[in-house]
């Protein structure tokens, strides 16, 4: 990364975590990503156990001189989000001194990275995800460094990378339309090549792009 890369990198680290400390855009922006049914789908929680507490990492990064994040996608397995492109990260365990520590554990075991080299920024809203019962709490951190991922087969099939200011371009967002048993719905999306983000993790991507481009703006 040239001086110059490096420079605008390390600004825009700066001003997001100025940024992650003030008032969030929070969850009317989450929303506007939602799928169609979502709170329909949700409605009938009050009897449900408490959630699970979950994290994940928006992981941050210089990628050919532009700030770049990673998404993988989970192998097949039985579960709510099996085979499903999501932001590294997992279950709270009692061995997690707090939850930022879950971050950081689950995105170094998925993908091969030194946890210890990775700064957080700050955190953004959390959110609800019925289908498993999960309350994931989004935290925002970066290495100085490019990445080389070792990713953990038994959990990520691969990993998407891409920059902040292609992934802010409106012109990535369509819509996706699924038919699962019982149900159809249509899900607000961000389409990265043949990928498509939606639900939970397009959600949160769209808070965080909503305070990048505010920084951006400056």
């Amino acid at each position: 990364m040239n001086k110059n890369a490096s420079k605008n990198f390390t600004n825009t680290i700066q001003l997001l975590e100025k940024r992650l400390k003030e008032p969030l855009p929070g969850r009317d922006i989450q929303y506007q990503m939602a799928p169609s049914d979502r709170d329909r789908r949700y409605a009938n929680t009050q009897n449900q156990q408490p959630p699970v507490k979950a994290a994940v990492l928006i992981m941050l990064f210089p990628e050919n001189g532009r700030v770049s994040t990673v998404f993988i996608k989970r192998t097949r397995y039985r579960g709510a989000h099996s085979g499903q492109i999501s932001f590294p990260g997992g279950k709270y365990e009692p061995k997690d001194k707090q939850l930022r520590c879950t971050a950081l554990r689950e995105t170094s075991e998925e993908l091969g990275i030194d946890g210890e080299k990775i700064v957080i920024l700050g955190k953004l809203t959390p959110l609800y995800i019925g289908v498993s019962n999960f309350e994931v709490y989004p935290f925002v951190g970066y290495s100085p460094a490019e990445l080389n991922f070792r990713i953990q087969r038994e959990e990520v099939e691969y990993t998407i990378t891409g920059n902040l200011r292609h992934l802010s371009n409106p012109e990535i967002k369509g819509e996706l339309h699924l038919t699962q048993p019982g149900v159809e719905l249509t899900a607000p999306c961000f389409q990265i090549g043949e990928s498509k983000i939606w639900g939970a993790t397009a959600m949160i991507l769209n808070e965080f792009l909503t305070l990048y481009n505010r920084v951006e703006l400056i």
